[in-house]
């Protein structure tokens, strides 16, 4: 995938300012006044993250506080900070962010995702609410699918 094309003039990015940082473990290249989705999408990284249900790719679709799918989580030597858009972290040198919704434990949601015709809404309700035994275990299989 090419890396998308950035305008040479305009807005508030100091294009003579180059910011490194790192997104899913990888080191790009942003500048000064650049917000993470914008260097992401300079960098040519469109999918952001992945649907929490089925598993399919999500990518920024807002410019600022709407922003649904560009979730992502903050890291530090000392902190943790989930769940913030990436239309609203503004590029500092080291930056280290991750997807929110990345991990695939046990390959679950692109099982789910195959099986997603088969599953309408309310189907976990419909069908593993009796006996409860059964219950306690999907709750079980999918809070572990989701990382909780």
């Amino acid at each position: 995938m090419s890396p998308a094309r950035r305008l040479d003039t305009g807005g508030r990015i100091d294009r003579s300012t180059p910011v490194e940082f790192t997104f899913n473990g990888k080191r790009y290249t942003g500048f000064l006044g650049d917000t993470l989705a914008s260097a992401l999408l300079a960098n040519g990284v469109t999918a952001i993250g992945r649907s929490f249900k089925y598993y399919r790719r999500r990518g920024t679709v807002g410019a600022g506080v709407e922003e649904p799918n560009a979730i992502v989580q903050l890291e530090s030597r000392k902190t943790s900070t989930p769940n913030l858009r990436a239309t609203e972290i503004e590029l500092v040198d080291g930056l280290i962010a991750n997807s929110a919704t990345t991990a695939d434990r046990m390959g679950i949601r692109r099982l789910g995702s195959r099986l997603a015709s088969l599953m309408p809404v309310g189907f976990y309700y419909k069908t593993l609410m009796r006996p409860k035994s059964v219950w306690e275990l999907g709750e079980k299989i999918i809070r572990q699918a989701a990382g909780f």
